[in-house]
This record gives structure tokens, sequence and C-alpha cells, in this order.
């Protein structure tokens, strides 16, 4: 194994691994650090955690033991991977994470670039964008969980950790990896901030980071790494294989992202849907048994829904409580997974990183192997073990008709 990666959710760690296998390189995903060794076919290696959200402490410990499995398994470099919204807290998790790998590693100069344009996020001046908004003025600032405030990410950053915060301004990058690398080398040690509104800057960023041991970012800074390892002669180029699954699919969607509210909306106007509320959870007016149930005497595909608007999100977080209420839910819709596969489905569709973690965790899934992309930072997936097929879409990402791309290329008929 060349290259390690280590996600903060299920489904960006299935976005970097969808990445790194359009690039050339032989990669699996693993659900959590797995027990026992990787094949050496494997060529990049990309650890799931579910990390972004819970404590401090915890995220730290979890991903310094992904750093130390992936190091055993002869990785030359570590790539922390977070959403391209820098999702997280004034307390963390991003910053303490990156400090404990970076001094695990003896690192003094770390990239941070969440950027990914082809997915509508840039970096200019420091300020992350969504498509043409600020960050902070983008739906994110209502996201249940980590509300994303301010677009500057230096200063969010600098919330998080005691490291000095450079920035590496479009121009240093429009100038060329050898620049970006005279810039991290004459203030080293710090965390760098670097711009970005194009995939070859990314591409630049990639190459600049060739010899640094740990590098930080979204899937977008991961462009360009696959070629740093060819130019080596360490890998060739992979011939991707894919089959599609027959049998019963259904879709799973716990994002509130507006994004994910749009695909929702758009497709309950022709197929069968299901919204479970927080009131139905809690007060047991749905179980996953009677959900299932449902699900099995649809026709066509069905979906499964809790995504709700800001408001209403609110409004059960007040009457239940923020954590215990998306931990109940996130649990429901893992059970429901778990239910229909027992049943005889081989495909789940699944929206949101917190759901898909559930997801994944209930079904017991180990490790997956990157099939063709659906969209933009998004891959088919299958379960090593068996027949099953999946998609792990973060909240932000597809377009409105995702859902029915992804049938498409998941299942027959």
């Amino acid at each position: 194994m060349l290259l390690g990666c280590i996600g903060d959710d299920f489904t960006g760690s299935s976005d970097i691994a969808n990445t790194l296998a359009k690039g050339g390189m032989k990669v699996t995903q693993y659900t959590g650090i797995p027990s026992m060794p990787a094949n050496k076919s494997v060529e990049a290696g990309v650890v799931s955690l579910k990390s972004r959200t819970i404590a401090v402490e915890d995220a730290v410990n979890q991903s310094l033991n992904a750093a130390k499995w992936l190091l055993d398994q002869g990785c030359e470099q570590i790539f922390f991977k977070y959403c391209s919204t820098f999702d997280s807290t004034p307390e963390g998790n991003i910053g303490p994470v990156a400090e404990a790998l970076a001094e695990y590693l003896k690192e003094t100069q770390i990239l941070f670039c969440p950027a990914f344009p082809a997915t509508g996020r840039s970096i200019y001046q420091g300020h992350l964008f969504v498509n043409d908004m600020l960050l902070g003025e983008s739906g994110m600032k209502d996201h249940p969980l980590t509300p994303m405030t301010d677009s500057d990410l230096r200063r969010w950053l600098a919330h998080q950790t005691k490291w000095d915060i450079k920035h590496i301004t479009h121009t240093s990058v429009q100038d060329g990896s050898g620049e970006v690398i005279n810039q991290m080398e004459l203030n080293a040690p710090a965390f760098y901030v670097a711009d970005a509104i194009k995939d070859d800057d990314l591409v630049t960023l990639g190459k600049a980071a060739k010899n640094r041991k740990l590098l930080t970012g979204s899937s977008g800074l991961a462009l360009g790494l696959p070629q740093n390892f060819r130019d080596s002669g360490k890998i060739k180029n992979t011939n991707l294989q894919w089959q599609k699954t027959k049998g019963k699919a259904i879709i799973l969607s716990g994002s509130c992202s507006i994004a994910t509210r749009n695909q929702v909306a758009k497709y309950k106007e022709n197929y069968p849907s299901l919204e479970l509320t927080a009131k139905d959870i809690f007060l047991d007016a749905q179980t996953p048994q009677s959900v299932c149930e449902w699900a099995m005497q649809q026709q066509h595909t069905p979906l499964v829904y809790t995504s709700a608007d800001p408001a209403v999100v609110r409004a059960a977080q007040g009457e239940f409580g923020q954590e215990f209420i998306a931990e109940k839910i996130e649990n429901f819709m893992g059970a429901i997974a778990s239910e229909m596969v027992r049943r005889g489905a081989s495909c789940i569709i699944s929206a949101g990183g917190e759901t898909s973690g559930a997801i994944v965790t209930s079904l017991k899934v180990e490790a997956m192997e990157i099939g063709p992309e659906i969209a933009p930072g998004v891959p088919a997936l299958k379960d090593k073990d068996n027949d099953l097929v999946l998609a792990l879409k973060s909240g932000n990402f597809g377009d409105e008709s995702f859902f029915e791309d992804a049938l498409k290329i998941l299942i027959h008929g």
C-alpha cells in the first residue's frame, strides 16, 4: 500500500476512494480500522471513520489508530480527508486531528485545502465558496450538527489549533508547485490554507505535497496524487471492472442539505416515498420492520427519508435533544438497511454522511470495491464479501436526478 487515507465520515471516504480509482490506483475502502492486513494488491487504502462529530479525544484516538494501521501496510503518505465544506465546530475536530497526526508523523508543513471545483467548492483569499456564495451565507449555516457560519478557513481553523496558520495565495499556486514548496519551506512549521479555484490548482498542490508525510483536504486535493506515484514507477493504470446487481433496492435519506431535499422532492414526483418524522421514531409510530413491510410491497424502488427543512429540524432538536435525536434517527436508518438486506435487498442508496455511517456499520460491511462514478464525489461501491452494492452520498453532492442516476448504475432493470 502506497497511500493511506483517513476519512472522518463514510461518504467522504467513498468520495476520495472514487478520485483515486479514477486516477488509476487500486483502491479499497474499509469500514473502520481493519483487524487484518490489507491485500498486497491494494495501492490506496481508505479507512472510513465516523469521527466528524464525536468527542475530540475520541476522534484523535481513532485517527491515530487508523494512521498506525495504514503505516503498518507500508503507506508512504497519509491523507486526512474531511468535507469540502470543512464541516466542524470551533472546538474541532479537523484541527485537533491534524495536530495529532502531524506530531505522530513528525510532519511540520501541512496543507489544508477542501476545494472541490467539480461540486462548486473553491477557495480564494482563504475564504471557502459554495458555488457563488460564501460558505457562511450558504445552506451550511443551518447544518444541524456543524453549522458553518464563518467562510474564512484561517479564522475557523484558528479556533481549533495552536499551530500557526499561513495562507498560500492563488497567485502562488498559479506560479506552480515549486513556488508552493518555497512558500511552505519559508514559513514552516505551520498549517497552510491554500487557495484553489480549478482542478489544475489542486493538481499543482498535490504535486507540491509529493514528499510530505501528511496532507489534508477534500477529495479534490487527491487529484494529482496518483500521478506522483506513477511518475516514480510505483503504480500502473488499472482497468475498472463493474457488474450491476439484481434484486430489490431502497433509498434512505437522512441529510437535511438543500441538495438532498431537492433530490428527495424530485424523486417523490414519480416514485413511492415515505417520510419519517422525529415523532414517528420516538413514539414508535413506525418501526424498522413496519417500514420494510411497506418498502417490500412497492413495485418501484422506494425512498424513505427524514430530510426536513432547518426550521423543522430545530424544532425537533428542541423537543428531543440535538445529539440524542441524531443518534436515534441514524440507528433507525441502519436498522432499516439491515432488515431490508435480511429480506433480500441487494442495493442500498444512502444520502448523508452520518446516515451512511450508521448504515454501513449496521450492515457490518468491512471492505468495499470502488466502481464507476455516479456523480462527482460519489462512486458505486460493492461489498467485497457479497453481492450487496451501495451508494453513499454526501448530503451536498449530486444533482436533482441523483437517485435515479444511481439506480441505473447499480442495478439491472
